[in-house]
């Protein structure tokens, strides 16, 4: 497997599930942004679209990012700065999505909502000037997982449509939802997710990215701390061997004493350094 290492120098714990609501982000003056966006009929499943102001000379690649929380909390406005504006100065075209939490409705609902979101972000992409060719998913946590439930899930597991997108950037997604549910690894945001019922670990699998690995799948490309408290490193670990072993295209980068979450300056490094060539190597950059 190839793994590339990092310096840990910068690396603090940045990843906490219990999130404050966030404040409206600041939006530089070269970037508009058209917010709430419906793309289904539930009150939380809007969009934000954010894109350059300069017009495009040809079209944009796009991305569609996830926020984390463990189903259970996070925004879309939280994660603007770390996971949309860099993509947005770089000249892709932004959905920031918003999706049902569990406390409004569990299991399998955020996987449906951004199956939904990634077919509207598809089908509106003449719209917004975008090449739906070209488009990525990536969102860390909760948010890696659903990243990767987009890229990963068959229409035959009925969860949602099925749309194809280019690559997946997932930051310390969860992969094997039950593995959260029981034994040592188990914690209280998957068990509110999937709560007790009846057929409840095949529900698990059914939502999770471990259960859906082939070849034909979209580039992968995961990014997780080897000291993660919150999701293992080995949920990153076994997915990436896992599709290698299967001949899809998958990497990992592993963040020596990486906790759950990465500060400003790491995650300025693993675009410049890792994120971007690997979509360059893609076909993906503007």
């Amino acid at each position: 497997m190839r793994m590339f290492l990092f310096a840990a120098a910068l690396l603090a714990a940045a990843g906490c599930l219990a999130q404050a609501p966030a404040p409206a982000p600041a939006i530089p003056d070269n970037v508009s942004i058209q917010a709430n966006i419906p793309y289904d009929q539930y009150k939380e499943t809007v969009l934000d679209i954010v894109q350059l102001k300069e017009p495009a000379q040809k079209k944009r690649p796009g991305v569609l990012v996830i926020h984390g929380g463990g189903w259970v909390n996070g925004t879309k406005e939280g994660v603007f700065q770390n996971f949309c504006l860099p993509y947005v100065l770089k000249g892709f075209v932004c959905a920031n999505v918003e999706y049902r939490l569990a406390a409004v409705a569990p299991a399998p609902a955020a996987v449906t909502d951004v199956l939904k979101a990634a077919e509207w972000f598809s089908k509106n992409a003449d719209k917004y000037n975008v090449d739906r060719k070209k488009i990525v998913v990536t969102g860390g946590s909760a948010g890696g997982h659903l990243s990767l439930m987009v890229g990963m899930t068959p229409k035959s597991a009925k969860l949602g449509p099925r749309t194809k997108v280019a690559a997946v950037v997932n930051f310390y997604g969860i992969t094997d939802v039950g593995d959260q549910l029981q034994g040592e690894n188990m914690r209280k945001y998957a068990v509110t997710w999937v709560p007790e019922q009846t057929g409840r670990m095949e529900l698990a699998e059914r939502v999770s990215p471990i259960t859906y690995v082939r070849k034909d799948l979209p580039a992968i490309l995961t990014i997780h701390g080897d000291a993660d408290q919150t999701v293992p490193y080995e949920h990153g670990v076994k997915l990436t061997k896992a599709l290698r072993d299967a001949g899809a295209d998958a990497e990992l980068i592993s963040v020596p004493q990486g906790k759950h979450g990465f500060p400003k300056e790491t995650m300025d490094q693993l675009y410049a350094q890792q994120i971007w060539p690997f979509l360059e190597r893609h076909g993906l950059m503007p």
